[in-house]
């Protein structure tokens, strides 16, 4: 403390080194009044965010797949009129989220649906997980489309119902094909998260933003949310690759 203290009445006099600018700067964005426990939190935030925007998102993506696969599957001559409109209003959804820029539905939704509302993070994760609800519904879709029909037409042959047939047959083995395009959208989610600042979301990025308005030094808060966002990217491809090894061990037993 007592070397910070000296070091840094020699930057307010110009007297510092290179050395000693880069040692004040540091210590003011992490360790002056404890500024890492900010990170921490911002941190916190930042995962429950996108836990809870990804549940959201696998739960509208798999309703969202589920309906408009049900529909592709329909024989000739036998169009169901509720699967048609509920169709149509999943081609809307996707094409609406999926075609508007993300910062632009953020908006929307703080400063137009939710103007009232002043819980900004969980505006942020909702919206969030309607616009990843999207890529997930084409990602599933995908997935269950890449299946050789004949199975699910087998099961069904056994007297297994539409339902029963995709929760227990189709999306089991969709599953393993779509795990590294869903470990994608998750990564590209977390990364989402810092656009919630721009609605008030108290996430990494307004931590940040927060110890840059007192220190008037955007590099080292900045360099260190960066760095945040590298290991946390890290550590879940990592635990992406060991279930997707998992998986294929299980597939050669």
């Amino acid at each position: 403390m007592e070397l910070y203290t000296t070091w840094k009445q020699l930057m307010v006099q110009g007297e510092a080194s290179a050395w000693q600018e880069i040692y004040v700067k540091f210590y003011q964005a992490f360790v002056e009044k404890d500024r890492w426990l900010q990170y921490i939190e911002g941190v916190g935030t930042t995962l429950l965010v996108t836990a809870m925007a990804l549940i959201l998102g696998i739960f509208l993506g798999i309703i969202v797949s589920m309906i408009r696969s049900a529909h592709d599957q329909q024989r000739p001559g036998h169009k169901n009129l509720i699967l048609g409109i509920a169709n149509a209003i999943c081609k809307v959804y996707t094409t609406v989220i999926r075609g508007t820029p993300m910062m632009v539905q953020l908006l929307i939704m703080g400063m137009v649906v939710f103007a009232s509302s002043r819980n900004f993070t969980m505006v942020g994760a909702l919206t969030l997980g309607i616009n990843s609800g999207a890529y997930v519904a084409e990602i599933i879709r995908g997935g269950l489309m890449s299946l050789d029909p004949g199975q699910a037409e087998a099961s069904r042959s056994l007297g297994l119902g539409y339902l029963p047939t995709m929760i227990y047959i189709v999306i089991p083995q969709a599953f393993k094909a779509i795990l590294p395009a869903l470990s994608n959208e998750f990564i590209i989610l977390l990364k989402d998260t810092s656009l919630i600042t721009v609605i008030g979301g108290k996430e990494l990025v307004y931590a940040a933003q927060g110890i840059m308005g007192r220190t008037y030094e955007a590099m080292y808060p900045l360099l260190g949310t960066a760095v945040i966002y590298l290991v946390l990217v890290m550590i879940f491809t990592w635990l992406q690759g060991k279930l997707e090894r998992r998986l294929r061990e299980g597939d050669r037993r």
